[in-house]
């Protein structure tokens, strides 16, 4: 029998001697295969004692003001004989009482995976301020230069993709359609600059996560700039369908940024998140004041303007129009602990000799209050369009986003043993990590099970949305999504059909030919994405990620500064579903299926070696093994030494009689060490 030992918030918890404490861990299950699993135990009871009752403050009597929380999971650990076993969360599920008296509290324990659903709740990306930093004015200057940029050193770049025009390529001088790009001295048409978007590479926003929520911290094992398939993604900036519009329609909106960003202020609870974000993390109560003051140079003081504040993301107060030096107050905006900016509108350049972010936090304990005080000098209003990235971001939960990444790279995620970082891995990394325990000792061969593995006669693997104008068409025409792939085993299977599908959407791009016969082939370097539904209306769809491809010494295309105003461009980035546009350079890409690839398909001879899909390179070894017929699910309980107990990982597998297993699920009984196991065979 072992001996189990809780804490909560490092407090020790008193137990019952007899209570079992029951806990399951799975990393990846074929009963649900798309999920992301953590530890967690079945609810079991603790005495109220005086002990439990300090802790627990008494939970029983909702007089108590200030008491514990049981809406949030407290960080716990448990130990096994006083040795170290597993840390993770305690959430407190209720009291039982007896003649009116506290008996038992009722708790469950989880691991610390379950901390991503927990810390982001339903917050979305436009809440991750951090982004801001990469803000950049939206005009045909900065469209083309980005439209130009290197995705290999640029996180912020343009891709060839329309949002409502359609773009075509015709060198002949007579052809002078408005969507038409190919370059023509004589002619003023091509892709008006206002017709594109920026796009943001997806590991910024993975640090943007980190920036926010301090709790988090993702290990670089797959997150890291030099796996291609995941850091050369990037993410459409593209919130409503048709054209950019600012904040406002009427006036400018700039976020107000420079400030240097600081280390937390651990007197005040308060720093600068970033050059635009003002973090509070402190109590409500502690603070006498907290300010905003904005002071114009006397060359602008009678020049007009507003202030916005933002909190999280959303806008919680307007001074309206204003001139002159201006206070803004806790009482007018202040919201709780969170990420503060500040916007200034105005139809008028303005200087500014100070602006500052200041007050002050009076903790009971300290004999008097600590100020704080973060000056901006010398800041410049310009009246121009600023491209808000957390104005412009699809609308998308963070969790959400997280998952899609999830199920797109077959990812797992855990915390080790004595650690705070998430592990983040491929499941086929994972398990390469794992070592090997022979238990055939320890397994009660009195009874056991041999089950069918395989639920399912199907899997369908798809991004959401694939109702663009030529993704549609490829449906209609072929009977199939585009980029989808269905596995099964080519038999007539029991089973229901199981879908993995993530919330993004699935482009299909269109590599451009020149329409004047006279021109050779007509194989142009210009390929472009149009999002745009089958009516070829405007769409607004789901968050669309892509790979940027930049062309050089490409064919000439026209880029519109204004209507009337046209550059000719050799330079420029194409969409691609692809990592590179040759499968000898790379063939990652996108799809769960193995499709034609759109640049490949015009080739001679066709370029066909686009193989490594998403399904191919990270869900292929799994989902096989779990479909091949000599494939079970063996059931055996078995009564484990603590020296397993406490070091085995889901990488490991178990050895019985010489077969090699992987753990499909264990749950174990901390007291008497009895495991009940669901193992794979190791295929």
């Amino acid at each position: 029998m072992q001996k189990i030992q809780l804490y909560i918030e490092g407090q020790r918890l008193d137990t019952f001697t007899d209570e079992s404490v029951v806990i399951t861990q799975s990393i990846k299950n074929v009963k649900d295969i798309a999920k992301i699993f953590t530890d967690f135990t079945k609810t079991f009871s603790l005495p109220a004692s005086k002990t439990n009752n300090k802790i627990f403050k008494h939970y029983y009597n909702f007089d108590i003001v200030g008491g514990f929380d049981a809406r949030i999971r407290k960080p716990a650990n448990i130990e096994l004989n006083n040795t170290p076993f597993t840390e993770g969360l305690i959430k407190l599920e209720g009291v039982d009482l007896r003649d009116n008296k506290p008996h038992t509290y009722k708790i469950t324990f989880f691991g610390n995976t379950v901390t991503l659903k927990d810390i982001l709740g339903d917050d979305k990306l436009l809440e991750l301020n951090t982004l801001t930093d990469l803000n950049k004015t939206y005009d045909a200057s900065n469209v083309r230069t980005s439209l130009q940029a290197n995705p290999a050193t640029s996180d912020i770049i343009v891709p060839l993709i329309t949002h409502t025009q359609q773009l075509t390529y015709d060198s002949h001088s007579s052809a002078n359609d408005p969507g038409n790009i190919a370059f023509d001295n004589g002619h003023v048409h091509g892709v008006l600059y206002s017709e594109l978007k920026y796009a943001i590479r997806l590991h910024k926003i993975i640090e943007a996560i980190e920036d926010k929520y301090p709790a988090l911290s993702f290990s670089n094992d797959f997150f890291n700039s030099t796996n291609a398939p995941y850091y050369n993604l990037f993410m459409w900036l593209h919130r409503k369908k048709g054209g950019v519009e600012n904040l406002n329609k009427d006036v400018n909106t700039i976020l107000i940024s420079g400030w240097t960003p600081t280390s937390l202020d651990s007197n005040t609870k308060t720093k600068m998140l970033s050059s635009s974000v003002f973090q509070v993390t402190g109590i409500s109560s502690y603070y006498l004041g907290i300010s905003l003051l904005l002071y114009p140079n006397t060359s602008y003081i009678t020049t007009e303007y507003t202030v916005l504040i933002y909190f999280n993301g959303s806008q919680v107060y307007s001074t309206g129009n204003i001139t002159g030096n201006i206070s803004i107050t806790k009482n007018n905006f202040y919201s709780g602990s969170g990420d503060y900016s500040a916007y200034i509108q105005s139809n008028s350049d303005i200087n500014f000799d100070t602006i500052r972010w200041s007050g002050a936090y009076e903790k009971p304990s300290v004999p008097q209050p600590q100020t704080f005080n973060y000056i901006l000098s010398n800041y410049q209003y310009t009246n121009t369009f600023e491209f808000d990235i957390t104005q412009q971001i699809p609308d998308i939960k963070i969790i959400d986003f997280l998952s899609g990444l999830f199920k797109m790279f077959n990812l797992t995620a855990y915390v080790e043993k004595n650690k705070t970082e998430i592990t983040v891995k491929t499941l086929d990394d994972f398990y390469l990590e794992g070592g090997s325990y022979d238990i055939t000792k320890y397994v009660d061969v009195s009874k056991s099970q041999v089950n069918v593995a395989l639920p399912y006669r199907e899997i369908n693997f798809k991004h959401e949305d694939t109702k663009t104008f030529l993704a549609a068409k490829h449906t209609q025409i072929s009977g199939s999504n585009w980029g989808e792939s269905q596995y099964d085993s080519g038999q007539k299977l029991d089973g229901s059909i199981y879908n993995v599908k993530t919330p993004f959407a699935q482009m299909k791009y269109e590599r451009l030919i020149d329409e004047n016969t006279n021109n050779g082939d007509g194989i142009t370097t210009a390929q472009y994405g149009w999002f745009v539904d089958d009516n070829q209306e405007s769409y607004i769809g789901k968050p669309l990620l892509f790979y940027p491809i930049r062309v050089t010494s490409g064919n000439q295309i026209a880029f519109l500064n204004s209507p009337t105003n046209q550059t000719d461009l050799t330079i420029y980035n194409i969409p691609s579903n692809s990592v590179a546009l040759s499968s000898a350079t790379s063939s990652y890409n996108m799809n769960f299926n193995k499709e034609q690839n759109e640049w490949g398909a015009l080739e001679d001879p066709i370029d066909d070696g686009f193989d490594n899909s998403l399904f191919e390179a990270y869900h292929k070894n799994y989902i096989t093994s779990v479909f091949q017929e000599t494939n079970r699910i063996t059931k055996v309980t078995a009564y484990l030494p603590l020296r397993i107990l406490r070091n085995y990982t889901l990488a490991d597998r178990f050895v019985i009689n010489g077969k090699s297993y992987k753990i499909n699920s264990i749950k174990t009984n901390l007291k008497n060490g009895k495991s009940d196991l669901e193992l794979l065979n190791d295929l």
